[in-house]
């Protein structure tokens, strides 16, 4: 399922903890729902027309794929993923990979 966001939204997908999951002595893995996402991280998945607006004049801080710390937006889930649809105003943070 695609989702376009309206405005100046952006949709974020969650992050995945990979500590989150447990090995039993089988060899199998059980994750762990209460660590299973990492609070307020989360991937650049799409972006509203506003956002659009302002990425073509080069007025955007962040782009698709890019990490981001975010404040708080609507959680949803979809096709078992959890999504936070956000303001704009609400990425407080792009994480970079240091080189």
């Amino acid at each position: 399922m695609k989702i376009q966001p309206l405005g100046d939204r952006v949709l974020i997908k969650r992050i995945k903890n990979k500590a989150s999951e447990e090995k039993l002595s089988s060899g199998i893995y059980i994750a762990r729902k209460d660590k299973d996402e990492i609070k307020n991280q989360g991937i650049v998945e799409a972006i509203g027309p506003k956002l659009q607006e302002k990425k073509e004049k080069g007025e955007l801080h962040f782009s698709l794929g890019d990490k981001v710390i975010f404040s708080w937006g609507e959680s949803i889930e979809i096709d078992n993923e959890t999504y936070d649809l956000i303001s704009e105003n609400n990425i407080l943070a792009v994480l970079k990979e240091e080189k």
